[in-house]
């Protein structure tokens, strides 16, 4: 369940003018990650590096990378600038689908091209094709859907901080094998409620050419404030939903859980979800660094990426050593790992 503490080698730049944090592959509607000629996509949200990391989510771009045999390939900004509708680009999701040819990239659109930072987030997505250099050739974004206010909370702050913001992000494509119907997960926020923690995990369903708004899929009012980029595999019948949150996000008076991935199982995606594990605990940062990785995503493989946070901290705070703010702040992919899958138990190999 812990993960062990990263050391200096760990810290491999692949793009050294950037920091780069929350990634997905190129995904086949089933999940599987799409590999050509034993090649594989992955996108980054991606910025240049400022003296406070913090500043990265306003100024945040998706990057296209290529992986092969462990070398990367940096392709650029996934969407270009005349087509981006946000002042920044937020997390999201790739389909390759099952013509070999079409490509849908969903993302989440943060505040409104030339309007200065905000925290708004609108769900997008843009249609491409798959060529001989990957994913490209993308057309005008359009907006899938938006909050209605009673189920899903607006997340439309111009102001705030990470961890306390409202939430309508990080679209994450799933096509049911029981059926066939695809459906977007998101992260959203209680309508119903008021309370600074009403996180929950929200989804929506392809009907007649359009995405519908369907009642969340597992919520955490009362206790914490996002379930970060959550997505789902199926295992042997059994659906896994996995999130991503951290200690800070979690109410006052509550057991708090470590910043981790998470996830919940079912024998339908509609539930009722069980915690795994007994507390819906995967895996998580060394008691000793509990802040070295963030934003986990579980490939249709069963590997789990995510990105180095601020790792080597030995117990010190940005307070008393505000050095460590960039000079340990990782920016760049941790190593992965992979998981096995046994009814209600889900563990690190």
């Amino acid at each position: 369940m812990h993960l062990r503490p990263f050391g200096a080698a760990d810290v491999v730049p692949i793009v050294p003018e950037l920091d780069l944090w929350d990634s997905w592959p190129l995904q086949h509607e089933d999940g599987s990650t799409v590999t050509i000629d034993g090649a594989q996509f992955w996108f980054f949200l991606s910025s240049a590096k400022y003296d406070d990391p913090g500043h990265r989510h306003f100024h945040a771009r998706i990057r296209l990378m290529r992986v092969k045999d462990g070398a990367w390939t940096d392709c650029g900004n996934a969407i270009p600038d005349a087509l981006s509708p946000g002042e920044a680009e937020w997390a999201g999701s790739c389909v390759l689908h099952d013509d070999a040819a079409s490509v849908t990239l969903f993302f989440t659109a943060a505040g409104r091209k030339g309007e200065g930072r905000s925290f708004e987030q609108r769900i997008f997505a843009t249609r491409g094709t798959m060529g001989p250099d990957g994913p490209g050739g993308w057309q005008q974004p359009e907006e899938l859907f938006a909050a209605d206010g009673t189920t899903y909370m607006p997340a439309n702050q111009p102001e705030g901080a990470p961890g306390a913001i409202k939430a309508f992000r990080d679209p994450a494509w799933f096509r049911d094998p029981a059926d066939g119907q695809a459906y977007l997960l998101f992260t959203g926020s209680a309508g119903w409620d008021a309370s600074p923690h009403n996180g929950l995990v929200g989804h929506a369903a392809m009907t007649a050419d359009r995405w519908e708004l369907r009642r969340p899929l597992l919520h955490a009012v009362g206790v914490n404030n996002e379930m970060e980029r959550p997505h789902v595999l199926v295992r042997d019948g059994r659906y896994y939903l996995f999130w991503s949150t951290q200690r800070h996000t979690f109410a006052p008076g509550v057991h708090a859980g470590p910043n981790g991935l998470y996830c919940a199982v079912a024998d339908r995606l509609s539930g009722p979800w069980t915690p795994v594990n007994g507390d819906g605990l995967v895996a998580t940062n060394p008691a000793e660094e509990p802040t070295q990785a963030y934003s986990w995503w579980v490939t249709g493989e069963g590997v789990v990426w995510s990105f180095i946070d601020h790792w080597g901290m030995q117990g010190r705070s940005f307070a008393t050593h505000p050095e460590t703010l960039r000079a340990q702040f990782g920016g760049t992919p941790a190593p992965t790992f992979s998981l096995a899958f046994d009814g209600s138990s889900v563990t690190i190999v």
